[in-house]
């Protein structure tokens, strides 16, 4: 039964979904996907085209609204939204280290896990799609993941889509994780780099910082360790507008005299955890690399890309940076086998990731050919140096799609979404009408 309720400027209702788990055995074991629709208040009754949100991920629930605000102030001129908490997050059936423990042992875990990536989603949005609104196509915006979900979807049911709006989302179509890595670490330096030529006392403070978690790893709030590796990955950050200055903010509070002296304070360990912590979103880390596993383009599958392409740029290892002389950096978007040992709510998981890492058999996850005969209006924001999806591939990927016209900016991070107030969706509003 759906419930609904209002909020100011706003009209929310739940839906709760069966669909199966295995959509190739339809008949098989079922889960619940949820998703919450979104209406102007005074407008609820009006006969509104839809707008599926696909949100960034993996395993990223859809935001909850407390009214009229964001993106979602542009979108309800238009549209009734549908906000998908896209299977495993959200309301949809969980998927994490206490509902896995049901499954059985770790192969059962990692097979059920396997039925979790774009495709899926994909599908589970067109069974969605023809119980709410039957036959009628709907539109589509997908913000970073959930852009690659759109592209996935324009590849195995385009006659489900009205239009397509794609945000930070155009990912490499033949590109294998080792690529992805590749070409990421030096956008990761160039991100440090303007970090650093931002806030340049930031290189002693993250020196001493790394300089006292070499020698002694701390322990966070929820149990989990601070090692120098997991403090680097706090450059995930740097990716968004606002990150630098968030970074810079959690270094200058990060001592308290103690009794014994100096150590890291409270504050800055629990500002860590809560930025490191994957308590929230456990699949981002366990399928984050699968997210990339084509059988056509990684034979050998994804084996912990972001791990072994890191040995390729030892700038990135604090311990020679400190011997050196030279600023620790910060890494990225990357998931690395060792935070399955410090992340208290990943260690239960740990060994389904590896077989995950170690799965040959991913299925191709875009149609070529299918998009190059594409005719879904389909409109796509680059960011100019997006830390996180590579310009290059987002660019060369837009060629590849019949018909994909693309806004490249600097003026937005890779969150320019979620911050622009609505401004980013305008212009490609206006793009995929004709208008600019």
């Amino acid at each position: 039964m759906s419930t609904a309720s209002r909020l100011p400027g706003i009209v929310t209702t739940d839906h709760v979904f069966q669909l199966p788990l295995d959509h190739a055995a339809p008949q098989g074991e079922q889960i619940d996907v949820y998703a919450r629709e979104v209406v102007a208040s005074g407008r609820e009754k009006d006969d509104l085209p839809w707008l599926l949100f696909l949100q960034g991920g993996p395993g990223g629930k859809a935001g909850r609204p407390l009214g009229r605000d964001g993106w979602l102030e542009r979108a309800l001129d238009d549209y009734r939204v549908l906000l998908l908490d896209q299977r495993g997050t959200g309301r949809s059936t969980p998927a994490n280290r206490q509902s896995l423990a049901r499954r059985g042992g770790a192969r059962e875990q990692a097979d059920y896990l396997a039925h979790f990536r774009a495709d899926s989603i994909v599908r589970d949005a067109e069974l969605i799609r023809r119980r709410l609104i039957g036959d009628r196509r709907w539109s589509v915006l997908g913000q970073s993941f959930g852009g690659f979900c759109t592209l996935t979807y324009l590849s195995i049911a385009p006659e489900g889509l009205y239009e397509a709006f794609i945000t930070g989302g155009l990912s490499g179509l033949r590109s294998s994780a080792d690529d992805v890595y590749r070409a990421a670490y030096p956008r990761v330096v160039r991100k440090n780099e303007e970090h650093y030529a931002r806030y340049p006392q930031d290189v002693e403070a993250v020196r001493r910082i790394a300089a006292h978690l070499v020698g002694s790893p701390a322990t966070l709030p929820d149990g989990g360790l601070l090692t120098v590796e997991a403090f680097q990955s706090l450059g995930l950050m740097l990716g968004a507008g606002s990150g630098s200055g968030t970074l810079h903010y959690l270094l200058e509070e990060a001592w308290v005299e103690g009794v014994a002296g100096p150590e890291l304070s409270d504050t800055f360990l629990a500002g860590a955890q809560a930025k490191l912590s994957f308590a929230e979103g456990p699949l981002y880390a366990v399928l984050h690399e699968s997210i990339y596993g084509q059988r056509s383009v990684d034979p050998a599958g994804t084996t912990w890309a972001a791990e072994r392409v890191r040995k390729e740029f030892p700038a990135f290892d604090a311990r020679t940076a400190l011997e050196s002389g030279a600023p620790v950096l910060f890494t990225g978007e990357m998931i690395y086998p060792w935070m399955f040992d410090t992340d208290p709510t990943l260690r239960p998981i740990k060994e389904a990731a590896d077989l995950l890492a170690a799965r040959t058999d991913w299925a191709d996850l875009y149609d070529p050919a299918r998009l190059a005969a594409n005719e879904v209006p389909v409109v796509a924001a680059v960011y100019h140096d997006d830390m996180y999806v590579d310009t290059a591939d987002s660019l060369e990927t837009a060629r590849a799609v019949r018909g994909l016209r693309t806004w490249v900016t600097n003026e937005w991070e890779h969150d320019g979404l979620r911050v622009s107030g609505g401004k980013v969706l305008d212009r490609l509003i206006s793009m995929v009408r004709g208008e600019v």
